[in-house]
C-alpha cells in the first residue's frame, strides 16, 4: 500500500495535476498546413497502396477513404483549441475505422494523425486533472478493445489445436499468442509515447514560460536598480553641490562683510578679505565644474582634459573648518580623538568624504542661523569599542537668529549621508542651551589598518 501511494504520488507531480498554469493555445496558419499536408500524404499513400492491390475488397470506395483520411487531417487543425475534445474524437475515429476499415485505420498517415492527436491533447489541455480523465477513458476503451481481439485471437489457436490444425510450432510461442504479445507492446509503445511525449512537452513550455516571466522580472529589476543608482546619484550630487555653494558662499559673505566695515580705514584689511573672498569663490567654481563634469560626462568616460582632477575632500581636512577668517565672530574648536591611536588614518575614504561634508554645513548652518559665536567640532574614532564606531559632532552656544531660516536641505543631505550608512543621528538643540549635529557611523569589525595619517592641527577657539 505505501509503495502504491508513493507510485501515486509520484504519477500526480510528473503530471502535474494541481498546476494551475494553462498553456495559451489556439488556431493558426501553422495548423492549417499540418491538416492539409497530413491530408495530401495520407491520400497519395492510400491512392498508391491501391494501384499495387492493397485495397482489394477492402469495405468502402475511394471517396470514403478520401473522407477519412479528411476527418483525421481536421482534428490536428483544431488540436491545440480543443485539446481534450480532439483526443476524445481521435479515440472514437480510431475505433470505428478500425472496425469498419481495418486496412486503412493500419496505414501509417492514420496512425501518425492518431498519434499526433493524443500527443496535442495530452500537450495542449488547460486542465491537467480533465486531461487525466479523458486518457484515462480513451487509454481503458482501447485496452477493452485490445482485449477482446486477444481473446479471440486465442480461442482460434486453441480450436486449432484441439482439431490438430497446428502441428508445427517453429518459435517458443503459438503464432496467435506471439500475434497478441507483439500487438499488446506495439501499442504500449504507442500510446504511452503519445502520452508521456505530450506531458513532457508541456511541461518543456511550462518550464519555457517560467523562464520568460523570470527574464522579464530580471529586466524590470535591472531597470528599476538602474534608475534607482541614477537616482541616489543626482541626491548625492545634489548633496554635494548644497553643501559646496553654502559653505564658500557663506565665508564669502562673511568677508565681505568685514571688508566693507574695514573699508577706508584698514587698507591692508580689505585687500585681505577680498583675497579670501577671491579663493573661496574659486574654490567653489573649481569643486561645482567638478560635480557638473561628472553629470555630463557619459558612464565609464573619462574626465575631460581640462576637467578639475581634486581628490574628494577627507576627514583630515576637518580642521581647516575650523581655521578662523577675517570678520568672522564665530571661534571654532576642533578635537580628535582617537583608540588606539592612528585609528582615524584607517577610515574609508567614501566614509572620510562624508564626515567632512557633514561638518562643513553644520559649520556652515552655524554661521548663517545662528548667533553663537563659539563652536566645536569633535571627531571620534574609536575601533576598540563594540561595535567600532566613527563619531562626529558639532556644538554651538547660540540660539536660531531671526529671519535667517533656511531650506532643510542641508540637515537633509546629513541624513541622508547616515542613512546610506546606516549611521545613528542626533540632530537639535541641547539642554545647556545651543544646538547639536552628532553622526556616529558603524565600522566594520576587523578592518585592515591603514597607514595611520598625520594629525591635523587642532584649531581652537581664538
Amino acid at each position: 500500500m505505501v509503495a502504491r501511494g508513493r507510485l501515486s504520488e509520484r504519477a500526480a507531480e510528473f503530471f502535474a495535476v494541481d498546476d494551475q498554469w494553462v498553456r495559451p493555445g489556439g488556431i493558426g496558419p501553422q495548423d492549417l498546413v499540418v491538416g492539409a499536408a497530413t491530408f495530401a500524404f495520407g491520400v497519395v499513400s492510400v491512392e498508391l497502396l491501391r494501384s499495387v492491390g492493397t485495397f482489394e475488397g477492402v469495405r468502402g470506395t475511394w471517396w470514403v477513404h478520401w473522407l477519412v483520411i479528411a476527418t483525421a487531417s481536421a482534428l490536428l487543425v483544431v488540436r491545440r483549441r480543443w485539446p481534450l475534445t480532439v483526443l476524445a474524437l481521435a479515440g472514437a475515429h480510431m475505433f470505428l475505422t478500425g472496425v469498419l476499415i481495418p486496412t486503412l485505420m493500419g496505414q501509417v498517415p492514420l496512425q501518425m494523425a492518431y498519434f499526433f492527436a493524443i500527443f496535442s491533447g495530452v500537450a495542449w489541455a488547460r486542465s491537467r486533472r480533465q486531461m487525466l480523465a479523458v486518457v484515462g477513458v480513451v487509454m481503458a476503451f482501447m485496452a477493452l478493445w485490445l482485449a477482446w481481439q486477444f481473446s479471440l485471437g486465442r480461442s482460434l489457436e486453441t480450436l486449432a489445436d484441439e482439431l490438430g490444425l497446428v502441428d508445427d510450432r517453429p518459435g517458443l510461442l503459438g503464432p496467435a499468442t506471439a500475434a497478441v504479445l507483439l500487438t499488446a507492446l506495439i501499442n504500449v509503445l504507442y500510446f504511452g509515447g503519445a502520452v508521456l511525449g505530450g506531458q513532457v512537452a508541456w511541461r518543456s513550455a511550462r518550464q519555457t514560460t517560467r523562464l520568460a516571466a523570470q527574464a522579464a522580472t530580471i529586466a524590470r529589476q535591472t531597470a528599476a536598480l538602474q534608475e534607482r543608482a541614477v537616482l541616489e546619484e543626482r541626491l548625492r550630487i545634489a548633496r554635494e553641490l548644497h553643501d559646496v555653494v553654502a559653505h564658500h558662499v557663506s565665508v564669502i559673505g562673511v568677508q565681505a562683510a568685514a571688508g566693507r566695515r574695514m573699508l577706508g580705514r584698514d587698507e591692508q584689511s580689505v585687500a585681505t578679505a577680498l583675497a579670501q573672498v577671491e579663493e573661496s569663490s574659486r574654490d567653489a567654481v573649481d569643486e561645482m565644474r567638478r560635480l557638473v563634469g561628472t553629470l555630463r560626462a557619459p558612464a565609464g568616460d573619462a574626465p575631460s582634459a581640462g576637467a578639475p582632477r581634486a581628490p574628494e575632500p577627507s576627514w583630515s581636512e576637518i580642521g581647516a573648518l575650523a581655521e578662523p577668517s577675517l570678520g568672522d565672530r564665530l571661534r571654532v574648536g576642533y578635537d580628535l580623538v582617537e583608540s588606539p591611536p592612528g585609528a582615524a588614518g584607517t577610515l574609508p575614504a567614501a566614509l572620510g568624504t562624508s564626515l567632512y561634508r557633514i561638518v562643513q554645513e553644520a559649520v556652515t548652518n552655524v554661521r548663517r542661523h545662528s548667533t553663537a559665536t563659539r563652536a566645536q567640532i569633535v571627531l571620534r574614532v574609536d575601533r576598540v569599542a563594540t561595535p567600532p564606531y566613527a563619531e562626529v559632532e558639532v556644538t554651538d552656544d547660540g540660539r536660531p537668529r531671526n529671519g535667517t531660516s533656511g531650506s532643510g536641505l542641508g540637515l537633509l543631505g546629513v541624513r541622508e549621508r547616515a542613512a546610506a550608512r546606516r549611521a545613528v543621528v542626533d540632530i537639535g538643540p541641547r539642554s545647556v542651551g545651543g544646538f547639536r549635529v552628532r553622526v556616529r557611523f558603524p565600522l566594520a569589525d576587523g578592518s585592515p589598518a591603514a597607514a595611520p595619517a598625520p594629525a591635523p592641527a587642532e584649531a581652537g577657539a581664538e
